[in-house]
């Protein structure tokens, strides 16, 4: 080998070894118990521990409370004073881990072609090495609810955590949901390709959408198997038997009525995502007893006629009125700005404690995985997060350590990498 190739051969080698440092490895299993002393907790249930202890053994909290005596049986003590613990935070309804560069179309595999694709399955397609992970979790968000998008029936969501090799060690629930975009009936007409009556054309997609699910449900009753087997029909499945819940995506009130109706009719149970005119139908989402993934508080209102903050007071408006939500975003990297998202709502009638709960257990109870996550409490996961200022404020949130089911994070990213890389040039 010349010593020109030999120094481009070094040159690669240290170009790939700059890249993969910017890609942290997964955390190893805990090793030992351990006692986190002196922390602030937010346990995310609603109660508040001023200076507290978490001891945790083999990725289960083992003890949350204020008997500092326990962490003397724990084999390493780590000094929280001054820092925050927060339950890992939960992305709903995302597509993280679906998608990398949004105008890189060969990096994106949320969307498949067709309107009706109940088989396609975000279980099998997330990417653990997504760079877009680990400045997610740097912000708290250590858990996410990955859905397919697009069409009408988009396909199955799963939830993962955050910190693995692949997606068979990231998967907590698998196929835990069936996504719907209901149908928007504001269709606009001024739209050159829509011919005749807006309403009639929603009707229409309403009564397609009625027929796949009649024709899905006889599939399903079919006595044995049946001699062509239909993947669609295959994949529903589940939701005849309670096994999975629906998520339907709808924003006006008039979608929301009749997307709970269908749930009813079909004896689904139902969940609605988006949901920003739930402020109009309350007495219905009450006496449904509807959980809501409310999307994106921190926007505009929907019509100009609203008052400006009613996003922001629509969660303490579902709260008053006892009607169980969680706060989602859109997008994928737009999800570590999720905890600001319930922080904004504070300044809105939501008490703080609840807004921590709005981004974790309250989404744990709706994915039905709240028996071993979504809150510090004893016997659940070890997942959750120190922080140097309040979680859901911009300007103070730092996360210093990060766990998941015991083990801990190396919160380096893509964006500390770069923030090193050009601090050093300037």
């Amino acid at each position: 080998m010349t010593l020109s190739k030999y120094i481009a051969l070094c040159m690669l080698c240290s170009g790939f070894s700059h890249v993969l440092s910017a890609q942290p490895a997964p955390a190893k299993p805990q090793k030992g118990s351990i006692a986190i002393v002196g922390a602030a907790i937010h346990t995310g249930n609603g109660s508040f521990i001023p200076s507290g202890v978490i001891a945790f053994e083999n990725g289960k909290i083992s003890y949350v409370g204020e008997d500092r005596k326990r962490a003397q049986e724990a084999d390493s003590v780590f000094d929280a004073t001054g820092l925050h613990a927060y339950p890992g935070f939960i992305a709903m309804a995302s597509n993280l881990g679906l998608a990398e560069i949004e105008q890189v179309r060969a990096t994106l595999d949320y969307r498949e072609l067709g309107n009706y694709n109940p088989n396609i399955r975000s279980f099998t397609s997330f990417n653990t090495d997504s760079k877009v992970l680990p400045t997610v979790r740097s912000n708290g968000v250590l858990l996410a609810q990955v859905a397919p998008q697009g069409g009408v029936v988009p396909g199955q969501s799963s939830v993962f955590q955050l910190d693995a090799w692949n997606w068979e060690d990231a998967v907590l629930a698998a196929d835990e949901g069936l996504f719907v975009n209901w149908p928007d009936p504001s269709v606009s007409r001024r739209r050159n390709d829509q011919e005749g009556d807006p309403e009639n054309q929603y009707l229409k997609a309403v009564r397609t959408l009625f027929d796949y699910f009649d024709q899905a449900k006889a599939y399903a009753l079919l006595p044995g198997r049946p001699a062509e087997v239909h993947l669609g029909f295959e994949a529903l499945r589940p939701l005849w038997s309670g096994k999975r819940t629906l998520y339907i995506q709808a924003n006006q009130a008039k979608a929301l009525v009749h997307a709970i109706q269908f749930a009813q009719h079909y004896a689904l149970r139902l969940v609605l995502v988006g949901a920003s005119d739930a402020h109009h139908i309350l007495a219905l989402l009450q006496e449904s007893k509807t959980p809501i993934v409310l999307a994106q508080p921190h926007r505009l209102p929907s019509r100009t006629d609203e008052a400006v903050d009613l996003p922001f007071t629509t969660p303490a408006l579902l709260q008053q009125a006892g009607i169980p939500f969680c706060l989602s975003m859109n997008g994928f990297w737009e999800q570590r700005n999720l905890p600001f998202q319930a922080g904004h709502c504070t300044a809105f009638g939501l008490d703080y404690e609840s807004a921590v709960s709005s981004i974790s257990l309250q989404a744990a109870r709706i994915l039905g995985i709240d028996a071993f996550c979504g809150s510090i409490e004893a016997g659940k996961d070890a997942t959750f997060f120190l922080s140097k200022g309040d979680a859901l404020d911009m300007k103070s949130h730092e996360v210093t350590n990060a766990f998941i089911q015991g083990r801990s994070l190396d919160l380096d990213n893509k964006h500390k990498e770069l923030f090193r890389r050009f601090r050093s040039k300037y």
